[in-house]
């Protein structure tokens, strides 16, 4: 890991060394920070945030086509939306130790934001776009495999393992391991006509609705709402 710093931290240790600090400063730093330090003239993160969704989004898209050709276009975007999820994203951005320099206000800092999901997430997609600028795709690309490894791991391991790369299967699991019953599913409506229909479907545990979700086939819709209730689940 070589280390990388920002003006008003310790150095951050990232798999990349940038060219131009002021992206990582940038990258580093929170909305809040900006809005109590208007003299330092200094920008936030939001920019960089937006375009690193996309270019995360891209680089993912990418691998897990290349990586899984065997795999439709439904179950390639499954796989996606868990990598990009707020919860991956953050798990990864606690082992960079990423919240630790994050610069954001004292508000914000009173509330806990360094250890936010929402906020160490934002920030990673934030550093991804910076390694983006300063290095190209390439770079930005072996940034972004070497950071969510572990993710990528878990992953390959769920799709050669029997049963766990299905959602339903996997929240049955963890319902009759804590609550000894199965989930239940129920379809909450039909759109559309015979040839293109649009399912909705909710899965709940006793009285509690876990997750939504849609598909053009119920079970497809099922699959959908078990993988929202289990990225609930780990929340």
């Amino acid at each position: 890991m070589t280390p990388a710093s920002s003006a008003d931290s310790p150095p951050i240790s990232l798999p990349y060394r940038f060219r131009n600090r002021a992206l990582l400063d940038e990258a580093l730093t929170h909305k809040s920070y900006v809005n109590e330090n208007r003299d330092k003239h200094v920008r936030h993160n939001e920019r960089l945030e937006f375009l690193g969704d996309a270019v995360l989004s891209l680089i993912i898209s990418e691998y897990l086509a290349t990586r899984y050709p065997e795999l439709r276009e439904g179950a390639l975007s499954k796989l996606k939306a868990d990598l990009v999820s707020e919860s991956s994203l953050a798990a990864a951005a606690r082992r960079l130790d990423l919240g630790a320099h994050l610069k954001m206000g004292r508000g914000e800092e009173r509330s806990m934001g360094r250890k936010k999901p929402s906020l160490l997430a934002d920030g990673l997609e934030a550093v991804i776009a910076a390694v983006y600028l300063d290095g190209g795709i390439k770079a930005s690309r072996t940034f972004v495999l070497e950071t969510l490894a572990e993710e990528l791991r878990k992953m390959e391991s769920m799709q050669t393992s029997p049963g766990r790369g299905d959602y339903k299967t996997r929240l049955q699991e963890w319902c009759q391991k804590r609550h000894k019953f199965v989930p239940r599913y129920h379809t909450l409506r039909e759109t559309g006509p015979d040839h293109q229909k649009l399912f909705q479907v909710e899965v709940s545990v006793g009285d509690e609705t876990l997750g939504v979700g849609q598909g053009s086939s119920k079970k497809e819709a099922e699959q959908e709402a078990a993988r929202r209730a289990l990225e609930r689940i780990e929340r």
